[in-house]
């Protein structure tokens, strides 16, 4: 059959998001809901992001890199979590609780994504330093300070305390030490 001179060779345009970086971000954080981050792959996240694998290497030029921006993000979720729970709580000393038991909540809903922040290399060496300089750090600091400004003590040494106690409950509820316990945290963390 001959083909009708009408005819237009229409090529396909190639593959392209507008935001690839936000979309590789997306995958990322999906991925990590399903299994733990040293499993994830650029290649895995790629093709889940429907491009090739060299297209992520715009962005990230390794997988430390994704990482740490997954890491970020991810503390930046918290912090939305920590933040909800304060304003629900009405704010103060009740608020403060509130947000760290959303901290324990956090972990357990999203337990890869929390140990990449806390227990990986993700962030450098200095997580607990890139912590403090985040709003969910920031939260932390300014309800201890209150904190100790109404009842007395070392703010920074209360953050300390408070940040212990929820990081502390969390890995071992994670690490299945302890139930996973609605009114454990509750009771825990008052």
């Amino acid at each position: 059959m001959c083909a009708n001179d009408n005819t237009v060779n229409i090529k396909k345009p190639a593959y392209h998001h507008g935001d690839l970086r936000r979309v590789l971000m997306a995958e990322g954080m999906r991925l990590l809901a399903e299994r733990d981050a040293e499993s994830l792959s650029l290649r895995e996240v790629a093709r889940a992001a429907g491009v090739s694998a060299t297209s992520i290497y715009r962005h990230f030029p390794d997988k430390g890199a994704l990482m740490a921006a997954l890491a970020r993000e991810g503390l930046a979720r918290l912090a939305l979590a920590q933040r909800a729970a304060s304003e629900a709580a009405g704010g103060g000393e009740a608020g403060f609780a509130a947000t760290g038991r959303a901290y324990v909540r956090f972990a357990l809903a999203n337990p890869a994504l929390f140990r990449l922040i806390f227990a990986s290399d993700a962030l450098g060496g200095g997580a607990a330093a890139d912590c403090a300089d985040t709003e969910a750090g920031a939260m932390l600091r300014d309800n201890a300070l209150a904190e100790a400004a109404r009842v007395g003590g070392d703010g920074d040494i209360r953050a300390v305390r408070a940040w212990a106690l929820v990081h502390g409950l969390a890995m071992l509820m994670l690490d299945g030490r302890l139930p996973h316990d609605e009114a454990l945290i509750d009771r825990a963390i008052g």
